[in-house]
């Protein structure tokens, strides 16, 4: 009975340390260039890019094949980001700046067909087949995915009013620079 349970203990453990030793050997290196890049995309996966994510896209920067001005959500600040980290001129962002918007389902029109949960890549469509959905707003990146798919055109976006509690600084060098110089800057 001793002997079975020893026998596949040490097989557990050689296999074990051989899965080890096999990590570290042919582990694949990653380019720390396209972590930078990717951290600086807003990860919003929407594939408007003409890329199917926010890594694809990074790894077609790194690798010279694309523009660093096709992130739409990201908008001229990302664009910003990404010249600065890679020591280039900022292009103009291609197409206009976005405005900030969210996805709202009207529920009287909606089918329950399940189109746009498949098409939302932040999961913020929530629903079941055949009942109605409805987005969660503080989710939703306004990628626009959702809106085409749907059969009964049910669904239309918002703009997102700016308030006290979304606003943002757009300028965050400028209030640094500010820091940097002993003085209070709005935002900053």
């Amino acid at each position: 009975m001793w002997i079975p349970i020893l026998s596949l203990g040490a097989l557990a453990l050689a296999i074990g340390l051989f899965l080890a030793f096999a990590s570290r050997k042919l582990a694949v290196e990653e380019d720390p260039l396209v972590e930078e890049i990717d951290q600086r995309l807003p990860q919003t996966q929407c594939g408007q890019c003409g890329y199917p994510g926010c890594r694809p896209y990074a790894e077609a920067i790194a690798r010279g094949e694309a523009e660093i001005n096709l992130c739409v959500p990201g908008g001229q600040e990302t664009v910003e980001a990404l010249a600065d980290l890679l020591g280039v001129e900022p292009p103009p962002m291609e197409g206009e700046e976005p405005v900030p918007a969210v996805a709202v389902i009207d529920e009287e029109k909606c089918i329950g067909c399940t189109l746009c949960i498949q098409a939302c890549p932040v999961d913020a469509i929530v629903g079941a087949a055949k009942q109605m959905h409805t987005v969660i707003a503080d989710e939703c990146t306004g990628c626009e995915l959702c809106v085409e798919p749907c059969p009964v055109d049910c669904i239309h976006m918002e703009p997102i009013p700016e308030t006290i509690e979304n606003w943002k600084w757009r300028h965050p060098e400028l209030a640094a620079q500010g820091r940097d110089r002993g003085t209070v800057t709005a935002g900053g």
